[in-house]
C-alpha cells in the first residue's frame, strides 16, 4: 500500500472541492455552519418540533443533526468509493496502484469533513447552552465502526461498477431509500412494532442510535449491536478481498 499516494489523493480531493473560489478552504466551514443553523433553528425553534419526553426547544434539532452528520459521512464514503476505480482510471493506468487501498483516500477526505462539521456542531451546542457529556469521547469509536462498514460496502460496489456502470445509479437510489429506513428525521420508538422488527436488520440503526444516545439522551450506546456491525463489516472486507483476487485482472482490463 502506498500511503503517501493515498494521503496526497485525500489532500487533493478535499482542496479541489473549493478550488477556484475566493474563500477556498473557508467554505468547508461555511456550508456545515449554515446547514446546522438551519436544522437547529427551523426544526428546533420556529417549527416547535419536540422530542417525546423532552422540553428543550433544541431537542429535535440536536436529534436531527446528530443523525445527519454521521449518515452524510457514511453515505458519501460509500457512494463515492463505489466509483473510485473509474474516476481514478488515469492514475491506475499509469502506475501500479494497490486497488483495495484506493477507496481509503475517500475515507480520509470524508473524515476531514466529518471532523470540521462535528466541531462546528459542538460549538453551536455550547453557544446554545445545550449540555454535553463525557460520552462524546466515544465518538471516535462510533466513527471508526461506521467507516469500516462504509469502506467494506464501497470496495464491494467499486468492483462491480467497473463492469456494470448503471450500478452506481442503483447505489445512489438505494441510499435514498436507506436514509428513510434509518431513524434520523423520526424517532424509532414511535414506529409500529412490525416496522421496528424490520428496521432492526438495518446496521445503520445501531450507528445512528449511538450518536443519538450520546448527543440527545446522554447515555452510553449499546455496543452489543455495534459490535455485530463491526464483525459483519470485517467479514464483508474478507469477502471483498476474495472476490477481488478472482476479478483483479478483469477489473484492470475493463478500466
Amino acid at each position: 500500500m502506498n500511503f503517501s499516494l493515498i494521503l496526497e489523493l485525500a489532500k487533493r480531493d478535499f482542496i479541489e472541492r473549493y478550488s477556484g473560489s475566493a474563500l477556498g478552504f473557508v467554505w468547508s466551514f461555511i456550508y456545515p455552519l449554515i446547514n446546522i443553523l438551519i436544522y437547529m433553528v427551523i426544526f428546533g425553534s420556529l417549527m416547535g418540533a419536540r422530542l417525546p419526553g423532552m422540553t428543550s426547544i433544541w431537542g429535535y434539532g440536536v436529534y436531527l443533526v446528530a443523525g445527519l452528520i454521521p449518515w452524510t459521512a457514511f453515505a458519501n464514503t460509500v457512494t463515492r468509493a463505489s466509483t473510485v476505480f473509474l474516476e481514478k482510471k488515469n492514475i491506475i493506468a499509469k502506475i501500479h496502484v494497490d486497488l483495495p487501498s484506493l477507496p481509503l483516500f475517500i475515507v480520509i477526505s470524508e473524515t476531514i469533513t466529518f471532523v470540521v462539521t462535528l466541531v462546528i456542531f459542538l460549538a453551536i451546542l455550547l453557544i446554545s447552552g445545550v449540555s454535553l457529556s463525557w460520552y462524546l469521547a466515544l465518538i471516535p469509536v462510533l466513527y471508526l465502526i461506521q467507516q469500516v462498514f462504509a469502506y467494506a460496502l464501497g470496495f464491494f460496489f467499486a468492483m462491480f461498477v467497473v463492469f456494470l456502470r448503471d450500478l452506481k445509479e442503483v447505489v445512489a437510489l438505494a441510499f435514498q431509500i436507506w436514509f428513510w429506513m434509518t431513524p434520523i428525521v423520526y424517532v424509532f420508538d414511535i414506529l409500529p412494532a412490525p416496522v421496528q422488527n424490520i428496521l432492526y436488520w438495518n446496521p445503520m440503526l445501531a450507528v445512528v442510535s449511538a450518536y443519538h444516545d450520546i448527543f440527545v439522551y446522554q447515555r452510553i450506546p449499546s455496543f452489543g449491536f455495534l459490535l455485530m456491525v463491526l464483525i459483519g463489516s470485517s467479514a464483508l472486507i474478507l469477502v471483498d478481498y476474495v472476490i477481488f483476487k478472482k476479478l483483479e485482472k478483469d477489473i484492470r482490463d475493463f478500466i
